[in-house]
Parts: C-alpha cells; structure tokens; sequence
C-alpha cells in the first residue's frame, strides 16, 4: 500500500500545472539545505575541538547536555513556522477500500523522513565519533546519539500536536509563543531551571543507557496522539459540519461609490474580513504602520536618505504586497464559477487596484506623524505612495497572471506557504529593490530631491497611463484564464 501511496504522489507531483515553478522552487531548497547541512557539518567537527580549548577544565559533552534545552525549544519554534505535516490527497482514497489507519499511518511515518529530522544528524554524528575517537565508552555515546535522534522526531510529533489545536483560533501563533515564552523565562530567572532538568536527563541516559526506554515511550505516546487527531479528521464530510456562531454583517454601502466594480469590491472585502489567510492582510497594516519606527529611531539611518524609498515602499504598499502577491489565487477556490459569469474582466481586476490603492493612501496618510524624525522621511513617503499606486499596483496585478497555485483559505495565517510558487519569491524585485535602486541612482547622481521627484514621475506616469495598463494586464490574464482554471481545479 506505501508503495501505491509513493507512487501516486509521484504522479501528481509531474502531473501538475505547477510542475515547472514547483520544480524551481525545489531546486532552491536543495541549495538552502545544503547550506544548512554545510553550517551544520562543520559545527559537528569543531564543537569538541572548540568547546576542550575554551573550557579545559570541563567535560565537552556536559556542556553540550547543559544548552540541549535552548535547541529543543529553539527547534520547536523554527518548526512551528516552517514545517507542516506533508499531506497527501486522501479524499478520492476514503470511497476506496482503504483502511483509514493505513492513510495515517502513511501521513506520519512521511513526516519523519523530513529533512527537519536529519539536519541535526549532521552535526551529532561527527560529535559522537569525536567522542568515541578521545575514548569515551562506546555503548553510552551511541546510546546518547540515539537519544537526541529520539528527541528530534519527539520535537516533530509535538510539533504537530500544537499545530493541531493551535489552528483552531485567529492568531495561530500564539499558542507556540506562550508556551515557549513561559519556558524561557521560568529558565531564564531560576524559577524552574529547565536547562538544568534537561541536563541531568542526558547525563543520566547517558551514564546509565537502559533510560533511553523514556524517549521512547514519549515517542510512542505523542505519536498515537497524533493518530488519533489525524484520524479524527479523515472524513470526507469532515469540513461540512462547522461551528454555531453568530453572523456578523458589515455595513458596505459606501462601496457602492465606485459604480460597476462595487460588487467586486464587497466580495473581496468579506471575504479578506471572513478568511483566515485573508484577515491575516489586515493585520500586515500594523506592521507598515510601524515599520519606519526600527529604522527612523536609530541614528545611523538618518544619514542614509537613499533607504527611505525602500521604507516608504515597504511602509505604504504593505497591504498591497501581502494582499496583490496572491491575486487572483484569492479566488481559486471559486475561479470557475466566476469565470463563467457575464462579468467584464477589467472590472474585476480594477476592484482588485481600487482596493490596494486605497490601503497606500490611507497608509500614508497614518504614517504622516513620521515627519517627526524629519521632512525628507516625509516626503519619501510621499513619493513612495505614489509610485507604488501608479507602478507597483499594476506589477503586481501583471505578476498574478502567471499564479498558478491554489489556495486554502481555511488554513491558518501565520508563516502559512501553502500556494505560494516562484511568482511571490521574485515578485520583490520588481516592487521593492527596482525603485530603491532607482531612487538610490538618482541621490548620489544627483540629489534627494530630485531622486524624490524622479520616483514621483514614474508613478505619476502609471496613473496617467492606468486605463491603457490596465487592458494590457486584462488581456494577459484573458490569455491566461483557462490555464489558471485548470491549474486551481488541480488539488495540489
């Protein structure tokens, strides 16, 4: 059954309208994880080393047990965020003769062979030899070995479980947060010394190896918790029954202001307002709101005008950023129906501008107290907001042509990467580094003002030029519609 399992992922895999970016996307992974694995060899080589030259007096291996604690919870985070249980699409499986537990099963035993799992192998293996070669006892460094390759999957199962019920509510994050927060600083001011607990742990296994039994039967246990939540949920009438709450309406009449896209706009207001993934753009305005304050309140920065541009950019066009990259796989779950309409497509995509046009405006307008730190932030601001209303808008409406990737809006929003392709990692360069290094040109050619007026321009330009923009982006994604159709129909 596993290898029927492989197989079909192996197909969808090529099979996919996706296959192209998705293979680019991977082959830029390889190379992060080779990275990883180089930092990581290098560290297993010259710990021993390092740690009997800077601490002669103390046991190398005691150290290494007395800081476990900061990786295990450091580890726990960094999973949290970017590592999600690998999915297989189980719906067609559940009306075939196959057993639920074989599914599961399948699902958690992939997430072990995941690559969060063998990277601090890299580092413990050659440690470990170390060991054995300076003639420490052969049955406890293996034993001691095997017991941080406990801890790794015990991480990845624990991992899950928080996930589990962390997705349940609107910030997702905060669950992680608290409870490693709350360890941290119970550590970090002798309240509950979890650095000296976990210490003591590994010592002993490692003095007497038959206590490895206890990672093992924590292993075992939080796997069979992750069984039954997985198991729980593998119905296909699963996501029909939702929760009983009270419907919240919002009053949207004063859309109906810009005429014939007003329809296009409340749908795209309730459904930012209503979705996990979507709401998560609002809560981005904060970010821009404050974004200026790390760098405007820092001396350095003040003698670096040329950097401003880049700010305002990021400051002002965050809505637009976070919302316009995933245009219109927002809609990917109802893309036919609505491309069967008798809509005009300009319309649609016109909604799309007037709503990341007025984030930049209103943005802006928030951000005008930063004039505090000086005129110039001020007025790059300025210029920043105009360029990205009259140049990034129409980028990043050009850029979501070439979307391809479904998304589920039903999942959480926190470091959520689940239809993201190759298009929103190159996207950046286009909105945020072309018009800081034109701007950046022009400052040290020229000067600030005159670098602040060529910005301007530009998007004095595209506002000039939207409606002709406009039907040429309509008729790329005219072009496209029935790729993207397909595309988003696919389940991957």
């Amino acid at each position: 059954m596993i290898k029927n399992f492989l197989s079909l992922e192996w197909k969808s895999f090529f099979r996919s309208a996706s296959f192209g970016k998705g293979l680019a996307i991977k082959i830029l992974m390889v190379f992060l994880a080779l990275y990883f694995i180089t930092i990581f060899l290098g560290l297993g080589i010259i710990l021993y080393p390092a740690l009997k030259k800077g601490f002669p007096d103390q046991n190398p291996l005691t150290i290494v047990n007395s800081v476990l604690f900061y990786w295990i919870i450091g580890d726990l985070v960094f999973r949290f965020f970017f590592q999600k249980l690998p999915v297989m699409i189980v719906k067609p499986l559940l009306v075939l003769p196959i057993k639920r537990r074989e599914i599961v099963n399948y699902v958690l035993g992939k997430s072990v062979t995941s690559f969060f799992n063998f990277l601090p192998l890299f580092a413990i293996i050659p440690f470990g030899i170390t060991l054995l070669i300076e003639g420490y006892p052969t049955v406890s460094v293996l034993t001691w070995m095997l017991t941080l390759m406990l801890v790794s999957l015990i991480i990845n199962f624990l991992n899950f479980i928080i996930e589990s019920f962390s997705s349940e509510i609107e910030l997702s994050f905060l669950p992680i947060i608290s409870i490693v927060g709350g360890l941290f600083a119970l550590n970090y001011f002798n309240i509950i010394s979890f650095s000296q607990i976990f210490s003591n742990g590994f010592n002993a296994i490692y003095n007497t190896p038959i206590l490895i039994v206890i990672p093992v039967l924590i292993l075992i246990g939080l796997y069979v918790v992750n069984f039954k939540l997985l198991r729980k949920k593998l119905f296909l009438d699963s996501g029909l029954k939702e929760k009983v709450k009270e419907i919240e309406t919002s009053n949207l009449d004063w859309t109906k202001n810009f005429g014939a896209i007003a329809p296009f706009m409340q749908l795209d207001l309730k459904l930012i307002w209503r979705n996990k993934r979507t709401k998560s753009s609002v809560w981005m305005l904060l970010l821009g709101l404050f974004y200026g304050l790390y760098f405007y309140s820092k001396p350095i920065y003040q003698d670096m005008p040329w950097f401003f541009a880049f700010i305002g950019i990021f400051s002002t066009g965050t809505f637009l950023i976070n919302f316009g990259q995933f245009i219109p796989a927002w809609d990917s779950g109802y893309y036919k129906l609505l491309m069967s309409q008798n809509i005009k497509y300009e319309q649609y995509l016109q909604s799309k501008f007037t709503l990341m046009a007025l984030s930049v405006v209103i943005l802006f307008v928030l951000g005008i107290p930063y004039v505090f730190f000086g005129w110039k932030i001020l007025l790059a601001h300025f210029v920043a907001a105009i360029y990205n209303v009259g140049v990034n808008t129409h980028v990043i409406l050009y850029g979501g042509s070439f979307n391809r990737k479904k998304i589920d809006l039903s999942q959480k929003a926190a470091f959520n990467y689940q239809g993201t392709g190759a298009v929103q990692w190159l996207i950046g360069i286009p909105l945020l580094l072309i018009p800081m290094g034109i701007f950046a040109l022009f400052y040290f050619l020229i000067g600030f003002e005159l670098a602040c007026l060529v910005l301007a321009i530009l998007g004095i330009l595209g506002i000039v030029f939207h409606q002709k923009i406009m039907k040429g982006i309509t008729a790329k994604y005219v072009q496209s519609k029935y790729k993207m159709i397909d595309a988003f129909n696919q389940n991957n």
